[in-house]
């Protein structure tokens, strides 16, 4: 009997994925999770094993597809059941259609898919307008079967830093307004996307649609998608959901990094990697312990200030695939070696293309480490759903009081951003200060253990 195989959500809450390439052909033995193909998400490429043992019968979508959640995209001719193999069965309602694995495929009907545009070393047509992939999402965990493999810089990127969250219902009405829940900022607990978002966006004016520009002799056009568009649909969330506020700090740390020579040359961290961005760490999640504000959530479906008893601290990582937000779960219970070695381990895994979903979600607040670029500071944009993200820039040596005198001192700027609706200018400061002084003198830290 013939059995489809739609294109399970991954656990994710992702529209959509890119197949990159089939392990199988027509007329192939597969066996129960063997790996048929490999698909890339907004995370990492995902080995897809199979729901069934039986033999490939038909190849739906060929390898280089943009495909949506819950279209079929294999189906095979399972022995054992009724039908006779290669016989054609008779079409099977949507909720029969259901895989047997946990976690696997969509049971609502196929929606529409998008083929896959050109490479990023080709030139596109500008007139030509890439068609608009329905939403289809499942809200079943990712199967156990599923596996991360190492990830090459493809084309373009998956769907998003931050998973999209949305009851069914809400996924619905977004489906019938022909809303794109990648665009919209959740505004109910923990960034989940309410039934009032929806609507905000359906009763939004309208945009004139730009007419296309002529393609010039010379010029690439990468297709917009992966992380890339994903980053960009969550940026464009955050920046005109929470109003942003940032404040600047220009701190003398030249006893910090006196004191990060001394832990480095420890015995305590010799196996470990210490840097800078993980003393910041430490200091910014203790002063979060007193400064709860910063470490919360707005709360617009129960018109709610949600503030954290833990700490998930999101550490922003540049990769080959785009920007990525690692998330040091529970970083407050982990002393400095803990804290620097899980660090060090999110860090590689974003940018090997190995990390999962689970590692990229839940963050209460973040560090973005724009000094490793020669940066001096910034105004970094929230992540959604964190009231507080903190720019930390490149060490300076530079002419600074010091002791009523003018001396050569080692001089970095934080810049700190916040939403404006729960996070007043007077708290975001004194969480900067508190931060700064720590910085400036480590034996402050004393004060906020």
């Amino acid at each position: 009997m013939e059995k489809l195989f739609n294109l399970p959500d991954l656990g994710e809450g992702l529209t959509e994925s890119e197949i990159l390439s089939w392990r199988v052909s027509v007329g192939d033995t597969v066996e129960l999770n063997q790996v048929i193909a490999e698909i890339e998400t907004a995370k990492a490429v995902v080995e897809l094993p199979s729901p069934f043992s039986g033999v490939v019968k038909k190849v739906y979508e060929q390898a280089g597809t943009v495909v949506n959640v819950g279209s079929p995209i294999i189906s095979f001719d399972v022995p054992g059941v009724p039908g006779a193999a290669g016989s054609t069965p008779a079409p099977e309602p949507a909720a029969q259609r259901q895989p047997t694995l946990v976690g696997y495929g969509a049971a609502a009907e196929p929606g529409r898919r998008r083929a896959r545009k050109a490479s990023s070393n080709e030139s596109v047509p500008a007139a030509q307008p890439a068609p608009v992939a329905a939403a289809r999402q499942s809200p079943e965990p990712a199967s156990p079967g599923l596996r991360l493999v190492d990830s090459t810089p493809a084309t373009g990127a998956p769907e998003g830093i931050g998973h999209l969250r949305a009851r069914p219902p809400v996924r619905k009405l977004a489906r019938d307004h022909d809303i794109d829940l990648a665009g919209l900022q959740g505004t109910g607990t923990h960034g989940l996307i309410t039934r009032e978002d929806v609507m905000r966006a359906v009763e939004a004016p309208a945009l004139t649609p730009a007419v296309a520009m002529p393609a010039v002799a010379g010029e690439t056009r990468t297709p917009i998608r992966g992380v890339r568009k994903a980053t960009a649909a969550a940026m464009v969330a955050s920046a005109f959901t929470a109003p942003h506020v940032t404040e600047f700090l220009s701190v003398d740390v030249t006893e910090t990094m006196e004191l990060l020579e001394r832990l480095r040359s420890s015995r305590r961290f010799k196996d470990v990697k210490i840097t800078l961005t993980t003393l910041v760490s430490k200091v910014v999640v203790l002063a979060l312990a007193k400064h709860r504000t910063l470490n919360a959530h707005w709360d617009q479906e129960h018109g709610e200030i949600v503030e954290y008893a833990h700490v998930n601290l999101g550490s922003a990582a540049a990769t080959g695939r785009g920007l990525m937000v690692p998330v040091i779960h529970n970083a407050h219970e982990m002393d400095l070696a803990t804290l620097a070695e899980a660090t060090g381990e999110l860090t590689r895994a974003a940018r090997e293309g190995t990390i999962t979903p689970a590692q990229l979600s839940g963050g209460t607040f973040s560090i973005s480490n724009v000094g490793v670029f020669g940066i001096d500071g910034g105004t970094p944009i929230l992540p959604p759903g964190q009231a507080g993200i903190l720019a930390v820039g490149q060490v300076r040596k530079m002419p600074w009081e010091y002791q009523d005198e003018i001396a050569l001192r080692q001089v970095m700027m934080l810049s700190l951003s916040f939403d404006h609706r729960l996070v007043d200018g007077e708290q975001g400061a004194k969480f900067l200060a508190e931060v700064g002084a720590v910085l400036k003198d480590p034996a402050m830290l004393m004060g906020l253990v």
